[in-house]
């Protein structure tokens, strides 16, 4: 997922982040099964009086003094327990979950769309969502999965493994371009299909009965449960599966809410009454309104009016900052180099780009600097990332390419946003590769209304993002370079990159991640990623008041979970009710 936080954000959360306890994300890594051993390979229909899936309780904090809560005045309370009011930054949203690929959006689909696996709140491993049970072939390669019963769409229509089916393969369609298809190469056929080269019919998914959606894999895949939480893996209505512009029907939800109105300030969403878990939701209605700024999100989060607050806030203007929430998350933010224009498809001209960066000044400020690509997970090999300054062996690179003292290579174009963070990163590498290769170099500036978009364009050669794992694998990082992905904007091309990611995919376990980390190591060294920091989370929310949100490392908190804590008297106290 692309964060549209601009890196300004990403400065002041920086600041915030110094006192964060890393173990605690680290623990949470390891939460995440690392076979499907790990997690139940069946889950029977909920019984009457169902138990709810275990999340760490927090510590008691109704025990702290006044004196600690860190605010200037308190907020009103919450008038009413059954509605839960989030402010989001304002930005074009789109519900055609086919399409999409903002993390606000994802955000928003876990109230409104489920697939077979959702993710927990917590630890973001899988949980058994749409898919009642599984069973996995003796080669691993297939999996068979059984629709629980009282799965519906919210109009009552039972939702059925046929629309499993079809909705996956109309994402796959050729023509749709689908920003997350290649997610699909997994399984059997569906890069084929993708790319145009079989019939729909050849791919390895079928439904031999409404319940029943079989999935053939082309290697066993131990992750595959954890890539099912993705939304892209949701089911479409059939009434909505061809239409193509979803900004004038509202989608049919299969999930905890549905989409009662929308308009440019505000969604209001209902509880489904016909999600089959919905027993477990507890706020009746969910609210999502957009601020125009930073400003306007922290005039939310004072007067009350919302009660927790994603994207842009302005800091300094809270008056009650007891709901800060900061953590270490599965993102990086970072600049890359593309490859598809000569002469900067060979690999030695943009090592050589890398050895003349002043990376201490270009990641000064940032509380988790970024040597590499991914954010370093327990168990995932650790491997030189970049960080070191040497001009004469960049130089003598640059002869050996043919472009002595840097004598015919063509100007650079770095692509950024308005932030000032981009712009300070920007004019240091553009210093540095005109005073040391005599590489003129040119800033390209463009709106944030359209800047991701223009990333897709080929009229410049350097571009930078920030990208949040899809769920917690290396994979979701790793898989977005690949020659045919939909998301590689620096279109990489590489045999020997495409042929370690080929390997990983027959392989499980450490020897998987071994591999992996290898394929990692060969973006860095050959000069196609520049990593500056790793990215924190940020979020404005009062915990002691909305319990099942919990800080974790994609910054994802499902819906369904939420719920306003009850207030319980300490012992020989009465509660009586306001007047």
């Amino acid at each position: 997922m692309i964060s549209i936080k601009n890196v300004s954000q990403i400065s002041i959360i920086a600041a915030l982040v110094l006192s964060l306890t890393l173990p605690v994300w680290l623990d949470s890594c390891k939460a995440v099964p690392a076979s499907p051993e790990a997690v139940p390979k069946t889950e029977e229909e909920s019984p009457p009086t169902p138990a709810p899936i275990p999340i760490p309780v927090r510590e008691p904090q109704q025990e702290r003094n006044e004196e600690e809560r860190d605010y200037a005045e308190s907020r009103p309370r919450s008038q009413t327990r059954d509605e839960l009011v989030v402010a989001f930054s304002k930005t074009e949203l789109e519900f055609d979950f086919r399409r999409s690929f903002y993390a606000n959006e994802a955000q928003i689909f876990t109230a409104i769309y489920e697939g077979l696996f959702s993710y927990h709140p917590l630890t973001m491993a899988p949980v058994p969502a749409a898919a009642g049970k599984w069973e996995i072939s003796t080669d691993k390669k297939q999996w068979t999965f059984t629709i629980r019963d009282n799965a519906k769409f919210q109009n009552g229509d039972p939702l059925r493994a046929l629309d499993f089916k079809a909705s996956w393969l109309s994402l796959l369609e050729p023509e749709r371009d689908a920003p997350y298809s290649s997610l699909f190469d997994i399984i059997e056929k569906a890069r084929d299909y993708r790319l145009g080269n079989c019939e729909a019919e050849e791919v390895g998914i079928s439904a031999p009965d409404d319940k029943t959606l079989v999935v053939r894999l082309n290697s066993p895949a131990a992750f595959f449960p954890s890539m099912l939480c993705h939304h892209s893996f949701s089911p479409i209505h059939p009434s909505m599966t061809e239409t193509e512009n979803w900004t004038k029907t509202l989608p049919v939800s299969n999930g905890p809410f549905y989409i009662e109105e929308i308009d440019e300030d505000h969604i209001l969403m209902l509880k489904n009454p016909n999600y089959w878990d919905a027993r477990r939701v507890a706020f009746n209605k969910l609210t999502i309104k957009f601020a125009e700024d930073g400003d306007e999100s922290a005039a939310m989060w004072n007067s009350g009016e919302a009660r927790w607050i994603q994207g842009e806030v302005n800091i300094d203007a809270l008056t009650d900052r007891s709901g800060i929430e900061v953590n270490a998350m599965f993102a990086t933010h970072y600049y890359y180099v593309r490859s598809v224009k000569k002469p900067w498809n060979d690999f030695r001209l943009r090592q050589a780009l890398t050895l003349v960066l002043p990376w201490n000044k270009i990641r000064e400020g940032y509380a988790l600097p970024a040597k590499t690509l991914i954010f370093p997970i327990p168990e995932y090999p650790e491997i030189d990332g970049l960080d070191t300054t040497d001009i004469e062996e960049a130089k003598r690179l640059l002869a050996e390419a043919g472009y002595a003292e840097g004598i015919g290579l063509p100007g650079l174009v770095i692509r950024i946003t308005p932030a000032r963070e981009s712009a300070r990163i920007a004019n240091l590498m553009a210093e540095a590769w005109f005073t040391e290769l005599g590489i003129p170099v040119e800033i390209d500036v463009v709106p944030y209304a359209r800047y991701f978009q223009s990333l897709k364009e080929n009229d410049y050669d350097i571009g930078t993002t920030t990208w949040i794992g899809d769920f917690a694998d290396p994979y979701t990082f790793l898989q977005m370079w690949c020659r045919d992905s939909n998301l590689n904007d620096a279109r990489h091309n590489d045999g020997d990159y495409e042929a370690l990611i080929d390997r990983s995919m027959t392989e499980e376990g450490t020897k998987r991640w071994e591999t992996l980390a290898e394929a990692e190591e060969l973006l860095l060294s050959r000069g196609n990623v520049l990593p500056i920091a790793y990215s924190p989370a940020l979020n404005i929310i009062d915990t002691d008041e909305i319990d099942g949100w919990y800080t974790n490392v994609l910054d994802i908190h499902p819906f369904r979970y939420m719920s306003r804590k009850t207030l319980r008297p300490l012992p020989g106290v009465a509660m009586g009710k306001a007047q």
